[in-house]
């Protein structure tokens, strides 16, 4: 796969893909109809530009964390993500499916993937600023200043529990213990 000569997915690659993500092959082709639509060079490849240019994306004040946040999980330094990729991430978004183990969806991964939209210079730690900048892109004009600084001290007083003035992953674990990430980051695909 890989290149735009790959306009077919092979059964192989199909049932390799279902037991990497879980996805059913209805699914999968779907997936790969949507990649190629979005892959509007014929690159075989999907980058920044392409996410951005999602509507739903485009209008989400979150939408470039978003997008950033998908090339991080997919460690991806080139910043150009396959299909094979692609469908790892949306993977992550699946409802929880409590009778089965998935490597891609579980619990910590979706913390992870939360966890990376704020940490905007990827040193592994939320700092007061660094909340600020996506609670204000949030929020925007609704708050001042003084509310926006207010919301991120308090915030990172109640997460931080070694007192370091930023927030570890663990820490980032901890305060969202009583959240139901499972079920606000899941995403229902069509069959």
């Amino acid at each position: 796969m890989g290149n735009s000569s790959s306009l077919m997915l092979r059964d192989e690659e199909i049932d390799e893909i279902s037991k990497e993500t879980e996805f059913n092959r209805n699914q999968i082709v779907r997936l790969y109809s949507r990649f190629l639509s979005l892959d509007k060079k014929g690159q075989g490849y999907l980058e920044r530009d392409d996410f951005l240019n999602v509507p739903e994306l485009a209008v989400n004040p979150l939408g470039d964390r978003i997008v950033d946040a998908f090339f991080t999980l997919a460690g991806d330094n080139e910043q150009k993500l396959n299909f094979r990729q692609f469908v790892r991430i949306l993977a992550h978004f699946q409802p929880i499916n409590r009778g089965k183990k998935n490597v891609l969806n579980g619990r910590r991964d979706k913390l992870k993937f939360a966890f990376q939209m704020y940490d905007l210079n990827k040193n592994g730690y939320i700092t007061r600023e660094e909340f600020k900048v996506i609670l204000n892109s949030m929020v925007g004009a609704n708050i001042t200043p003084e509310q926006l600084d207010k919301i991120a001290d308090r915030t990172i007083e109640e997460a931080d529990g070694d007192h370091d003035g930023r927030i570890s992953f663990d820490e980032f674990c901890r305060a969202m213990e009583k959240t139901d990430i499972e079920e606000k980051m899941s995403i229902r695909f069509l069959n």
